[in-house]
């Protein structure tokens, strides 16, 4: 199990017991991440089937646009990518899921931990991308779908809705939290994270680097970080009108990233994804280096590594 970094943060909490109007701030309990044994692994088939292209699709981060996603770039800072994950694994308080639904199951590694932490369930992992379905190992009660999670049917025989860092990409998740919600039978969960730092210099320079007059008209429209998540206050409040219970709450997480443009290794996994796509090669190589800049100022490296703080937002709901 990784070292997990420093962290702060205090959640926002909305429980069916509360009297109406009161907002509870409490610590979240401390939480190891359990020792899990792997489950059984079915191996691969020898011959994988070859990648589709990738598919144009609709994100906060861009219009139309095919992203490729690499699962080794995403994976090298796999530890700290992990730890909100345990922290929202640690607030679900179900005993024995039939069926987990992981939406946004990217290599499919954390979706194998729910397989573990829950060994009656059968689990489903479901991605858009193809290159990060590739990369998942289906096992015993594991399995992955290529879909897009606004296009997955969600209905009574799942009893646990899980995603971790995926609802961001998709502009229309409220509405579907809320149709989910509908959707889902009495007893079934909602646990979700996302990220919460599109106001944190390592967006708002990328933003404001595309938005420049070299790289405005091949870039325009492509980067949009008004609004993609909610607060904690918003889903919590999206819960409990639907009727369901709610826990809701926000951390920063304080990573120290080790080696030489540290916070560019972060965001070339994930949030340059869109502008690699629609840039030609050369061009991409020099917006990153003008970026990789921006980026040594805003998160200077010292002798221990680069500080890079790092806000998520988390909600659990629970239908009775």
């Amino acid at each position: 199990m990784p070292r997990w970094p420093a962290l702060v943060g205090r959640p926002l909490l909305a429980g069916s017991s509360d009297p109406p109007g009161l907002t509870r701030l409490v610590d979240p309990p401390a939480f190891d991440p359990p020792a899990l044994d792997p489950p059984a692994l079915d191996p691969p088939a020898l011959d994988p089937p070859a990648l589709d292209p990738p598919q144009p699709v609709t994100t906060p981060y861009c219009g139309i646009v095919a992203v490729t996603w690499n699962p080794a770039q995403y994976q090298r800072f796999s530890g700290e990518r992990a730890r909100p994950f345990w922290d929202l694994v640690a607030r679900v308080q179900v005993e024995r899921p039939r069926r987990i639904l992981d939406l946004g199951c990217g290599t499919g590694d954390l979706t194998a931990a729910l397989a573990a932490q829950w060994p009656s369930a059968e689990v489903v992992g479901i991605d858009s991308s193809a290159e990060m379905i590739r990369a998942c190992t289906p096992g015993a009660r594991l399995r992955f779908e290529r879909a897009e999670i606004q296009s997955r049917t969600i209905d009574g025989d799942v009893d646990l809705v899980f995603s971790n860092a995926a609802l961001h990409w998709v502009p229309a998740h409220r509405q579907l939290l809320v149709a989910w919600a509908d959707a889902l039978p009495s007893g079934a969960t909602m646990a979700w994270q996302v990220p919460g730092n599109f106001h944190a210099p390592s967006h708002q320079l990328l933003q404001q680097l595309a938005a420049s007059p070299q790289w405005a008209s091949r870039l325009s429209g492509v980067l949009r970080f008004d609004d993609p998540v909610g607060s904690p206050a918003d889903y919590a409040a999206l819960l409990l009108a639907a009727g369901w219970t709610a826990d809701a709450w926000e951390t920063t997480y304080v990573h120290v990233l080790p080696g030489p443009d540290a916070v560019l290794e972060w965001v070339r996994g994930t949030t340059l994804g869109p502008v690699r796509s629609v840039l030609s090669e050369p061009d991409y190589a020099d917006f990153e280096q003008e970026y990789a800049e921006m980026l040594g100022q805003a998160y200077p490296g010292r002798s221990f590594g680069t500080i890079f703080p790092f806000r998520r937002v988390f909600a659990v709901g629970h239908k009775p």
